[in-house]
């Protein structure tokens, strides 16, 4: 048996563990844990299933959990209770998502960081911890900019007839779909934030059409002028930015950077090599 740290970043669609032991690392992916849409049962039995049987045979002496719903003391508390359930011997640390984005992407220095994924945050970082955090509102109310915002965007310029004859055909032949289905997932079927986030590779797909970019700029400004902007310390200041949606528009990111004249930091896809980082007096990397 070998001791082993563990850092998992988890989002509302995927989380991503990285086992660290003798000098090495080794990547896990499981699906999404969100402590709003799963119990401890659920999160266990993911857990026992997708993640335990492909580090078998390590010990996992200190494990860091970052994840989507934990600045809830109850989430933070509930997921605290199943890690150290399935792992009895490790020392286990559980934080947010946004401190996640804040150590990948500040490091040890000040700065904003955002996350822009499925759903969407940011906070003003001093170098240790969160002193700022603009509401999130998740993503009936808020999320703006992220996967599920955008998403929602392009269902409703579908389903609103917006979309011309070019981008509809295209959509058609993307997702064959229809009203009534998009209705039933986003009402009635479990995780619509998820499914609508799925619709935002469509606009990756389909850069360059004036009614796309307006969607992916309108979505991200929105991001900007309802959060960024309230950071007085946002013009002293890098912005991070940590997410899929973060790294597929960061053209746009940083063009909207530009014209507040904020200055753009680093923009990661995921956090993961930002924490290795960030921990490696933890585990001695």
């Amino acid at each position: 048996m070998h001791t082993a740290t563990l850092i998992a970043d988890s989002g509302s669609t995927k989380t991503e563990w990285c086992l660290l032991f003798e000098g090495r690392k080794k990547t896990v992916f499981t699906q999404g844990i969100s402590p709003y849409f799963m119990d401890s049962d659920g999160i266990d039995a993911v857990l026992r299933k997708e993640l335990l049987p492909k580090i078998k045979n390590k010990t996992i002496s200190g494990l860091f959990y970052y994840g989507t719903g934990c600045a809830n003391p109850e989430n933070a508390k509930m997921i605290k209770a199943v890690l150290k359930g399935l792992f009895p011997e490790a020392k286990v640390s559980v934080d947010t998502d946004l401190m996640a984005a804040a150590r990948a992407g500040c490091g040890h220095e000040k700065g904003i960081a955002c996350i822009l994924g499925t759903g969407s945050n940011s906070c003003y970082y001093n170098g240790s911890k969160i002193k700022k955090n603009s509401p999130g509102l998740g993503y009936v109310l808020g999320d703006e900019g992220s996967g599920a915002y955008l998403g929602k965007k392009v269902v409703q310029y579908y389903l609103y007839g917006t979309f011309d004859e070019d981008l509809r055909s295209r959509f058609d032949a993307t997702f064959t779909t229809s009203a009534v289905e998009i209705l039933e997932n986003v009402y009635r079927k479990p995780l619509p934030n998820r499914y609508l986030s799925s619709f935002t590779p469509f606009l990756a797909e389909n850069r360059g059409h004036y009614m796309i970019e307006n969607i992916i700029e309108d979505g991200l400004n929105d991001f900007f002028f309802t959060h960024l902007n309230k950071y007085a310390e946002v013009w002293k200041y890098p912005v991070h930015f940590v997410g899929g949606v973060a790294w597929g528009f960061r053209d746009v990111l940083q063009e909207l950077c530009s014209s507040y004249g904020f200055d753009a930091g680093n923009i990661y896809k995921n956090p993961m090599q930002g924490l290795i980082n960030y921990h490696k007096d933890d585990v001695g990397q």
